[in-house]
């Protein structure tokens, strides 16, 4: 018999794999059929009815009761084990239907994880501290696809994904965009600066596939120049890293203050120092889902938290 006519079998066999799995627990027909529910005449006809269709005997008499043979000890034990996965599966479906547990599973830019993730699930786990997060950063590129796979409910992400029909989003908040320069730089002492003038500046970058590096280009190329890049790298803090060691410029989210309306990215690192954009850029921070997919009511809840004006001070 093939592979695939063994699992039309098991498929066909299931009720009697649950019953003979409870044979083994019990040690009895009749215990048995009153655990599943079932008549125990029903409950000898489905034991000899999977004898039949395996080919080899599964119980023999036992004084009052019954024992498995070496046949059925095998089958109850690779039954116990299906139902028992079979169970772990109902079991997270029930929990992923309840918006008081459940799983989440939320992806997010490297910067976002400093404040505004953390914040968005401590205020929610005020609410419902069952709630399980599986928590995945990376780059845009990345969380993009992995929501587009199903691998991810929920993305925060800059800019946001318009125009791809695969995916709903929803802005939740601007963060702006400043220079950052070493203390020691000419810029350094300036309130505000024009991208044109930093067309002959090296500058620090994001790899392609971040949304960060997509929006400096544009800026670059609105200005009409190209930018000299001295160094490419995965994470915001590293850049202000090398920003800090004198090493080139950088655009990136202002640190911004308490209070603000801004998210806060942390302090700003000893030796770099934040110069405005001028005229002010911003860069929208924003929630994506899959459009059509229905949402378990726990990545359900989330969202709403997620989409919630926050709370005035």
């Amino acid at each position: 018999m093939d592979e695939s006519a063994d699992a039309r079998l098991a498929a066909t066999l299931a009720p009697a794999l649950a019953l003979l799995a409870a044979v083994a627990e019990t040690g009895h027909v009749t215990r048995a059929a009153e655990l599943l529910g079932i008549p125990q005449p029903t409950a000898s006809r489905r034991l000899s009815a999977l004898a039949d269709a395996v080919g080899a005997p599964l119980v023999v008499p036992a004084g009052r009761g019954i024992r498995l043979t070496a046949a059925g000890r095998t089958l109850a034990a690779s039954a116990a084990r299906a139902l028992a996965t079979v169970a772990a599966g109902v079991r997270e479906v029930r929990e992923e239907a309840d918006p008081g547990s459940g799983h989440v599973r939320l992806g997010f830019l490297h910067l976002l994880g400093r404040s505004l993730v953390p914040g968005l699930i401590r205020s929610f786990r005020r609410r419902h501290p069952r709630v399980r997060f599986s928590l995945v950063q990376g780059s845009r590129q990345d969380m993009l696809h992995g929501l587009r796979e199903g691998d991810i409910d929920l993305v925060f992400v800059a800019p946001l994904p318009d125009g791809d029909p695969a995916l709903a989003c929803r802005a939740l908040t601007d963060q702006e965009l400043v220079l950052s320069v070493p203390r020691a730089h000419p810029l350094a002492g300036r309130s505000s600066v024009r991208a044109a003038e930093l067309a002959g500046e090296e500058q620090i970058m994001l790899e392609h596939g971040y949304g960060l590096r997509r929006i400096v280009d544009d800026l670059c190329a609105a200005a009409g120049f190209e930018p000299r890049i001295a160094f490419e790298g995965q994470e915001s803090e590293t850049v202000r890293g090398l920003v800090a060691a004198g090493l080139g410029v950088a655009i990136l989210p202002s640190t911004g203050q308490p209070g603000t309306g801004q998210p806060t990215t942390g302090p700003v690192p000893s030796g770099v120092v934040e110069i405005p954009l001028s005229p002010p850029v911003y860069r929208t921070i924003g929630v994506a889902w899959r459009a059509g997919d229905p949402l378990t009511p726990v990545v359900r809840a989330f969202l709403d938290h997620a989409r919630a004006p926050a709370p005035q001070p």
